[in-house]
């Protein structure tokens, strides 16, 4: 098992329920084992998209899935909760990154870890030193 980091943010409807609901899904899933959840915190957008508040955190997991197979579970439960990537960075349901994957660094067109904008994203460095990580 790897442990990895997932931030998580959610900013249109019930951003709580949300949240929980990705949590539960994840939860469901063979391989992967929920251990921590960081406090939830409410954040201003980044970027130029005009939005509302997001609601974020990160989990730290156990997983046995390699980053690729973890990567489309996680977008398979963005896809399950109604996101919709009509507006790149735009307002979303849920949205789940993978912030670490143990010590491995991945450079693909589809996956980068760590996550290339955590430095520079307080939300996320917060939860990560919140459960030990930074």
């Amino acid at each position: 098992m790897t442990i990895c980091y997932i931030g998580i943010g959610s900013n249109l409807g019930d951003r709580r329920k949300f949240i929980n609901a990705a949590v539960d899904k994840l939860k469901g899933i063979a391989g992967i084992r929920v251990k921590r959840v960081s406090s939830i915190y409410e954040t201003e957008p980044v970027g130029e998209v005009a939005q509302g508040k997001f609601l974020n955190g990160v989990l730290e997991i156990d997983t046995s899935l390699e980053p690729e197979v973890l990567l489309a579970e996680l977008n398979r439960i963005e896809a399950l909760l109604g996101r919709k990537r009509e507006v790149p960075n735009g307002p979303r349901t849920i949205d789940l990154d993978i912030l670490y994957y143990g010590d491995k660094s991945v450079r693909s067109e589809e996956l980068t870890i760590p996550h290339p904008r955590l430095g520079g994203r307080e939300f996320v460095l917060k939860g990560l030193r919140e459960l030990g990580k930074a």
